[in-house]
């Protein structure tokens, strides 16, 4: 494959939606222990809750919470971590007494790029 064909499907890509739609059908993606400080916001309700990942993968996390939101309820994520700010929408995927699990559902370009470096440090270790 020359130049040109490479520099076509680069445009090609680029030039696509200015963000990502995550399949929430998926093969179960490994899960690495994860602590920062999460901000969610239930896009129905506006109720707004701040509270601390348990563990983290490429396609969501789990969030340690006594109250969590319903299964279902879409919600905005923004995840603090060292000096990097990841943001995104998501869903609840399930809930336990512990917690509940949120799925990432939509993604922006240098928020997936954060979310990437995150995973990456944490399959190093």
């Amino acid at each position: 494959m020359g130049r040109a064909q490479i520099g076509a499907i680069v445009t090609a890509f680029s030039s696509r939606r200015a963000s990502f739609s995550v399949q929430t059908h998926h093969p179960r993606a490994r899960r690495y222990p994860f602590v920062a400080t999460i901000e969610l916001i239930d896009t129905q309700s506006e109720a707004k809750i701040q509270k601390r990942t348990s563990d983290l993968s490429l396609y969501g996390c789990r969030v340690e919470t006594r109250k969590p939101f319903p299964t279902g309820a879409k919600v905005r994520i923004r995840i603090a971590h060292r000096s990097a700010n990841f943001v995104a929408l998501g869903r609840v995927s399930y809930t336990t007494e512990g917690g509940m699990g949120i799925a990432f559902t939509q993604v922006e370009p240098n928020d997936q790029l954060i979310l990437e470096k995150w995973v990456e440090d944490l399959r190093d270790q």
